[in-house]
Parts: structure tokens; C-alpha cells; sequence
């Protein structure tokens, strides 16, 4: 398992969220350029916000991190 594979699969879930960059930042309780810094890959969220961005985006952080291969 790969960090660049989990941020591609971070930025393909929120992408698919169907919700705002500002939107998820609101949620999540973070500025929207660092949601921005999530999507173009140049930083991956603490374990905490990350567990708040799955939530926010209803997206599963097995897939995410690569856990459940059954999802894919």
C-alpha cells in the first residue's frame, strides 16, 4: 500500500462526493485550501480530520486506505 494511492483515492472520493471544495471544509472544520491541498495531492490530512473527512464525504476509509479491495 502506497501513500499516492491513498490520495488518489482521497481526491477520487471527494470529487465524487458531489459536494463543494467549501462545503467539505465546512464540515470538516478545516480551511478550503487545505481541502484543495487534499484534492491536487500535496497534503494528506491528519488521522483525526481524516476520520471527519470520511464522515463528511460518506466515503469509507477501508477503501480509502486500501483495506476492503471488495469496494473497488
Amino acid at each position: 500500500m502506497l501513500i499516492d494511492d491513498i490520495k488518489l483515492r482521497l481526491r477520487a472520493a471527494i470529487k465524487d462526493s458531489g459536494l463543494s471544495q467549501k462545503e467539505i471544509a465546512k464540515r470538516v472544520g478545516v480551511h478550503p485550501s487545505t481541502v484543495s491541498k487534499y484534492v491536487r495531492m500535496e497534503k494528506y490530512p491528519s488521522i483525526d480530520t481524516f476520520a471527519e473527512l470520511c464522515r463528511a464525504i460518506g466515503a469509507s476509509s477501508d477503501r480509502i486506505l486500501g483495506l476492503d479491495n471488495s469496494l473497488e
